[in-house]
């Protein structure tokens, strides 16, 4: 077994502990209609990387969930997590929710 030298961790086991805390977190995204796909995570740098589907493509909000949300609870919950990143694209905030 190999163990990362940052965390004293068995490696890999970042990774566990991230799906662990993606399986949490998504229920309350799939409630209003979005999801988040796990793409990876750098041993080491503590960078995840993820996907948010679904309604949250189009919601104004979907940087503050990202942020304020998946971000701090997935650094509170996993030691070496440095930082969430969505690799989906999403709309760009124009100053409202309202397009025409």
């Amino acid at each position: 077994m190999s163990i990362d030298v940052a965390t004293d961790q068995p490696a890999g086991e970042l990774l566990q502990r991230v799906e662990k805390v993606i399986d949490i977190i998504r229920p309350a995204i799939q409630a209003d209609d979005g999801d988040i796909v796990l793409h990876g995570v750098d041993e080491a740098t503590g960078e995840v990387t993820v996907e948010l589907v679904g309604a949250c493509v189009s919601c104004p909000a979907s940087d503050q969930t990202l942020k304020a949300g998946i971000e701090r609870i997935m650094k509170d919950r996993v030691p070496g997590v440095t930082a969430v990143l969505n690799v989906g694209e999403t709309v760009e905030a124009s100053g409202t929710a309202v397009s025409l």
